[in-house]
């Protein structure tokens, strides 16, 4: 890891809100690509996924979503329970990040696509008790539809016009829809 990325993670740290975020966009516009580093952070990142502090959980779980292209180990499959339990974090917003990023774990490969796919039909049916559970299967099927952008496989377009569909409420189906216009 250069010197430049290890400043930006303990910028993370830094008493200022804006050398905070700076340092988190920066991060995330590495991530965007692989990246050598990734397992010199990942343990941390696990670590961070059950932290006290509902910004480092939210972080960490952006940051390993993001990491899963860059890890040729497959250590995802591994860890990707208790980075999906961050998308039900007590702190609606850390799960809600979370949950915005978690698909970026479908483009490490197909076994990682498909336990994400798993998770998300899994959780689209069976989530109706949970609070907010309409804006968190928007969340999922936005999450697809952006994972459809990267990979054009068109098994993620069947799955979420059959989670669309799923749905009961008409107004709803139609918002989710909106997504894949």
């Amino acid at each position: 890891m250069n010197d430049t990325i290890k400043s930006y993670f303990e910028n993370l740290e830094s008493p200022d809100k804006n050398s905070q975020y700076e340092a988190f966009q920066n991060i995330i516009h590495a991530t965007n690509g692989k990246v050598d580093w990734a397992y010199e952070v990942w343990d941390e990142l696990i670590d961070w996924l059950t932290d006290k502090d509902n910004h480092r959980r939210s972080r960490a779980g952006q940051f390993l979503s993001a990491l899963a292209i860059s890890d040729p180990e497959k250590r995802m499959l591994h860890d990707f329970p208790k980075l999906w339990e961050v998308t039900k974090d007590s702190k609606f917003v850390t799960a809600r990040h979370t949950l915005q990023s978690i698909w970026k774990v479908g483009l490490a490969g197909q076994e990682q696509r498909e336990m994400l796919l798993n998770h998300i039909i899994d959780r689209f049916k069976n989530g109706m008790n949970e609070k907010n559970h309409t804006l968190i299967r928007y969340d999922m099927i936005v999450g697809l539809k952006k994972l459809y952008n990267e990979v054009t496989d068109e098994q993620i377009k069947e799955i979420a016009m059959d989670l669309i569909e799923y749905e009961e409420d008409s107004k709803y189906r139609k918002k989710y829809m909106s997504a894949w216009k």
